[in-house]
Formats: C-alpha cells, structure tokens, sequence
C-alpha cells in the first residue's frame, strides 16, 4: 500500500503531521489508527472465517450427494 511513497514521502507527511497536530495530539492519533486498523483485519479475518466455514458445509453437501448415486 505503502510502497510507492519512499521515505522521503514518508518523512514529509509526518513532519506535516507534526506541524498541524502538534507533539501531543500525534500519539492519539496514531493509537486511534492503528486501534482502527486493528478493528479492521478483526472483521476481514472473521469474514474470511464464516466463508471458508460456508464452503466447508457446501463440500459436505456435495459428497453427500456424490455417495447417494
């Protein structure tokens, strides 16, 4: 996602950060986002879980079906 950015890009956007949010706002920022992105790979990880469980039960149902003909 990151990668096109390099680290002069980098350490432009957070000297820009430093300067509107100043030193004490950045920290809360910064947990807030990472809170989020947390939150996030949570829900995607859950997601991925509940479809591999659906597609689990569908090749049940298929070899079921298989071993009745």
């Amino acid at each position: 996602m990151f990668s096109n950015i390099g680290v002069p890009g980098l350490i432009l956007i957070l000297v820009v950060a430093l300067i509107i949010f100043g030193p004490n706002k950045l920290p809360e920022i910064g947990r807030a986002f990472g809170k989020s992105i947390r939150e996030f790979k949570k829900a995607t990880e859950g997601i991925a879980e509940d479809i591999k469980e659906e597609i689990k039960e569908d090749m049940k149902e298929v070899k079921q079906i298989d071993l009745k003909k």
